[in-house]
């Protein structure tokens, strides 16, 4: 089943990361979110799937920043769609900022 606009997705990218956020577009690799939050460090999920199934259950320990507004991402390599209770996990972790 495809992954349909306007869903909260991950999307593991093959040089800039891991990024969550609602799906705007996406034309082959080419991927746009919008309310976008890298996932640069996480805790209480094994993997990406976990994650968008269950969320985290630390997250007090994960390193999530700030949402930006919009990114457009190059080099897709993997979407997944996020269950609501995983959505409301990383929305939840508090941004990290250095």
């Amino acid at each position: 089943m495809p992954v349909v606009n306007g869903k909260y997705v991950i999307v593991r990218t093959y040089s800039a990361g891991v990024f969550a956020g609602t799906l705007v577009a996406r034309k082959g690799r080419e991927v746009e979110l919008s309310n976008a939050r890298r996932l640069w460090y996480w805790r209480g999920a094994a993997s990406l799937s976990e994650l968008a199934m269950r969320g985290v259950k630390m997250p007090a320990d994960c390193k999530f920043p700030e949402s930006v507004d919009t990114i457009l991402l190059l080099e897709a390599i993997e979407i997944i769609p996020v269950k609501p209770i995983a959505e409301k996990s990383i929305k939840g972790v508090t941004p990290w900022t250095a």
